[in-house]
């Protein structure tokens, strides 16, 4: 048995919050990997984010040991995130090992995100061991879950192993399963030397550390290394293992994975995805690598302080190396200044990428309306233009059409909410496409809407109508035509670049009545009255008054005829109205204002 053959490179998959972290821990446990007296829990879950929040943001990889029938196996581990927004990162993982464990709450059982993440793992052809975790809770129901598991992954109700993370119930009896089922890598040693980088960051002393899977051949310390994407060549100064921490070795072997600290300080030299090989080494084919990740939602991205910007850049260009799906590009607005357009997987990347920009880099920032990408296509001419920003949409009598991207949902629910789910889906422009029963009292909802639907709240209201049962997964599928226009704010008859949006058009006089009633409470009273307009092309939809600021100038009075109060009134009024006609004058915003409407 070659080392090779001893060798194990798995990962575990599963919806948010069914234990793929709390069995992580368990195996590290079991297989002596970390000391008893340093466990904690979520070991392998290294930012404060992951732990407040009790959810895995970033794929962690991790070498252990286990014993079998006398032989001594090596087990790769990459425990990945749940939630639909980092599916990127579950993807690069698959495409690192050869095996996954699929694991499923017995009290919750099959949800939308343990679907989703399943079919990854069949394109990848992955051995898939299914698993019912969370067996010692009084509300498992294992016979029902284990029937579930059957059904999706079509394997016999004896191959379902039963375990219980917390308690360790199960845990041995896992990792030899792992060993019997999971197949060894098939690189070849003697090859030139081909490593896939899953993932990389940035140390400032080191540079770029990267993560990588050996394919073919081996890496050694001070081995002279080559990018094949980027072209850019280092030399290795060290390599190693994850234990979790950094664990250096004299090389990594085939079928490894392990860490390799390159001292590139180009952070973009070495990218997620690439191949890298031996620097002088004959013409090697590059690894396959990833799809190109496809932003879902797009949103602008300004410090408060004008002067954080170069600050930002950087901070964005790291957190770029540490989060391969982050996509993002300059942009100014005559409001908010210079800033991004981000493109990110969803609203929780948003959210999450925003607080690790203010935790990390100790940037302040202000975060704009989400939107999604649109196609304008423009009268006699083919390519559309890629529209990310209501303020880049051209003028209405030069579009033919206008395309917005439709994705598939899955929603799973337990029945008794089914009623309320499918209403709350059409008022959403949702089409309704099959449902099919998972087990007595649940259903999975299929349904075709409108990407722009789901990025904003859709989860949030989604867990309120169901009491918080119902899961949901989606993928974008192609571009439909969409009645979408620009909706333009003035104020005081100027408009305002920074709240130009893009709306439905049978929708346009509700969004526009909600921005101008939050501005006439946000902008202050000032010596003329000022006009507040919501408009589509050249019709004002929704309009408000901020009535004049009004001088008191029957102050001065002292006494005398009624007469002498209502000329000094009429003398104002007269004032005023030709204040209003004269000029609009110049309305300045304050930023409560553009955050009130900007701000999710």
């Amino acid at each position: 048995m070659t080392p090779q053959d001893r060798i194990r490179n798995f990962c575990i998959i599963a919806h948010i919050d069914h234990g793929k972290s709390t069995l992580a821990d368990r195996l590290l446990e079991v297989t002596g990997t970390v000391d008893k007296r340093k466990m904690q829990e979520q070991v392998l879950d290294s930012m404060d984010i992951e732990r407040e929040r009790g959810i895995t943001i970033k794929l962690a990889p991790v070498r252990m040991r286990h014993v079998k029938d006398g032989k001594e196996y090596v087990l790769n581990l990459i425990d990945t995130p749940g939630h639909v927004d980092f599916n990127y990162e579950v993807s690069r993982s698959l495409a690192a090992v050869e095996g996954a464990v699929l694991l499923v709450d017995a009290t919750q059982g099959v949800q939308a995100q343990t679907i989703g993440n399943l079919y990854l793992a069949l394109d990848q052809e992955l051995e898939i061991i299914p698993v019912l975790n969370k067996i010692d809770l009084p509300a498992a129901d294992v016979p029902a879950r284990k029937k579930e598991l059957v059904q999706l992954v079509g394997c016999k109700p004896e191959e379902v192993l039963s375990v219980s993370a917390k308690t360790g119930e199960g845990v041995v009896e896992l990792l030899d399963i792992i060993t019997d089922k999971i197949p060894a890598p098939t690189g070849k040693e003697v090859a030139p030397t081909r490593a896939l980088v899953f993932d990389s960051f940035y140390d400032d002393y080191r540079g770029v550390v990267a993560y990588v899977r050996v394919v073919d051949g081996k890496l050694k310390a001070r081995e002279k290394i080559k990018m094949m994407a980027t072209k850019a060549s280092a030399e290795v100064l060290e390599v190693g293992s994850l234990k979790p921490g950094f664990d250096i070795r004299d090389e990594l072997e085939t079928g490894q994975i392990g860490y390799i600290v390159t001292g590139f300080k180009d952070i973009s030299a070495c990218r997620v995805g690439d191949t890298m090989t031996l620097d002088g080494a004959a013409e090697v084919k590059a690894l396959a690598g990833y799809k190109e990740v496809q932003p879902m939602v797009y949103a602008g991205i300004f410090p408060e302080e004008g002067d954080d910007y170069s600050a930002l850049r950087d901070a964005m260009e790291r957190l770029k190396l540490n989060d391969a799906s982050l996509v993002f590009e300059p942009e100014h607005s005559p409001a908010l200044g210079y800033g991004f357009r981000c493109g990110l997987l969803g609203m929780l990347h948003l959210e999450i990428l925003k607080e690790r920009l203010e935790r990390e880099f100790g940037i302040h920032l202000i975060v704009t309306v989400p939107s999604v990408a649109y196609k304008v296509y423009k009268k006699g001419v083919q390519e559309p233009n890629v529209v990310k920003s209501a303020l880049g949409l051209p003028d209405g009598s030069i579009v033919e059409r206008i395309e917005e991207p439709w994705a598939v949902i899955d929603i799973i629910t337990p029945t008794d909410y089914i009623g309320n789910v499918m209403t709350f889906v059409q008022e959403r422009h949702g089409n309704y496409k099959n449902t099919e029963f998972l087990s007595e009292g649940r259903a999975i909802l299929r349904y075709e809407i409108p990407l722009s639907s789901i990025i904003v709240d859709f989860y949030d209201r989604l867990k309120s109508i169901s009491s918080g049962f119902a899961s949901m997964n989606y993928e974008v599928i192609d571009y439909r035509t969409a009645d979408v226009v620009r909706m333009n704010i003035l104020v005081a008859e100027e408009p305002v670049d920074a709240l130009a949006t893009f709306v439905y058009k049978n929708e346009a006089g509700k969004v526009g009545r909600r921005i101008v009633e939050s501005l006439k409470e946000s902008i202050p009273k000032i010596q003329f009255v000022i006009k507040l307009q919501a408009t589509v092309g050249g019709t004002i939809v929704a309009s408000e008054r901020i009535s004049a600021l009004r001088k008191d100038v029957t102050a001065k009075l002292y006494g005398g005829d009624v007469t002498r109060k209502r000329k000094l009134l009429d003398k104002q009024k007269k004032g005023k109205k030709r204040m209003l006609e004269h000029g609009k004058g110049s309305v300045r915003i304050p930023s409560e204002a553009y955050l009130k409407v900007l701000k999710r």
